[in-house]
């Protein structure tokens, strides 16, 4: 039997990538800090968190990963561990530097004194490109994040590439684009806007958001881990871009949303409102903008389509119908 260590599995990526492999024949080995309660409720959705095996891992702690890698001795380690939202990486540049930057090193550096043979996953980022050079984005465009969270992907990344080189290691960075389901946190914009409507439609409280212009190829986040899982199964190591290269802005995922929810949206500039009541469903302030924004990131998945043969299986609307519907169960 096959076996992998996930880190950051609790995570919405983490959790899907457990089911996927566990339906594959894998053992599934879970890293886990000793953090806040509840954090299963993405596994336990998915009904698999007795199928995982849990093993202590703290990214920043360089003997405790070695440690369980030690323990689980997995044939590859899929690394999903992160502090990844953008906006908390400005209010804490160090603590996303150490785990998402860092992290990764000691990882890397881990399987390289365990066991060389050991296949790595780097879950990379989109917002590495930030300010972008070009659209769409591919594996060969320029890098400029715009963000501390950007800033150490960029590294991990670049170390990634590195320890393939100078080591031989089987690794390889998947440069994910905005991946949704309905195991996202609540911090980000889709599933706050989704939790926002559900909520609204039971207590009529309207939500705060962001910038409603921000451009993002948004795609679900089960297609993403099986891209993963493709390019950890290949003869040799790359870097591969997954993106649906469809692009939406927020207002156009609020109207979808709402459309969705049987709403007619009636909007005054950054405000909407349910046309039949009136009433204030969704608010843009500035207080939720990011110091330097994105404004648009698409992405160019020719090479994993090509190599991989990978393309999303879910669309728009099917991820919008997904991710209403969890809330409103939840919410409504």
């Amino acid at each position: 039997m096959k076996k992998a260590l996930i880190t950051g599995i609790t995570g919405q990526d983490g959790a899907y990538l457990a089911k996927n492999l566990l339906e594959k024949g894998y053992k599934v080995y879970g890293g886990e800090r000793r953090t806040t309660t509840n954090k299963y409720w993405r596994l336990d959705e998915l009904g698999i968190t007795k199928d995982v095996e849990f093993v202590e891992l703290d990214v920043i702690d360089q003997a405790n990963i070695r440690r369980a890698i030690e323990k689980s001795e997995p044939e590859v380690v899929y690394n999903l561990a992160a502090q990844s939202f953008v906006a908390l990486s400005f209010e804490q540049p160090e603590l996303a530097t150490l785990i998402d930057g860092m992290g990764v090193l000691r990882i890397l550096e881990s399987i390289r004194q365990v066991n060389h043979r050991i296949k790595f996953y780097q879950a990379s980022t989109s917002e590495m490109f930030g300010k972008v050079a070009q659209i769409p984005q591919n594996e060969k465009t320029p890098f400029h994040p715009r963000s501390p969270y950007g800033c150490a992907k960029l590294f991990g990344h670049a170390i990634t590439v590195n320890y393939r080189e100078a080591y031989g290691i089987f690794g390889c960075s998947g440069i994910l684009f905005n991946h949704e389901s309905p195991l996202r946190g609540t911090d980000f914009i889709t599933r706050k806007v989704t939790k926002g409507l559900a909520k609204w439609k039971k207590t009529g409280e309207h939500t705060l958001v962001g910038n409603l212009d921000a451009v993002r190829d948004w795609g679900h986040a089960e297609d993403f881990v099986e891209g993963m899982v493709t390019m950890m199964n290949m003869k040799r190591p790359d870097d591969y871009v997954l993106a649906t290269g469809q692009t939406h802005t927020v207002r156009q995922w609020i109207d979808k949303c709402l459309e969705y929810a049987g709403i007619k949206p009636s909007w005054v500039g950054n405000s909407v409102s349910d046309y039949a009541t009136g009433r204030l469903i969704f608010k843009s302030d500035t207080s939720n903008y990011r110091p330097a924004e994105v404004d648009i990131l698409k992405g160019d998945a020719k090479k994993a389509r090509t190599v991989l043969n990978w393309k999303p299986k879910h669309t728009f609307d099917s991820l919008v119908k997904d991710m209403v519907d969890a809330d409103m169960r939840r919410y409504g």
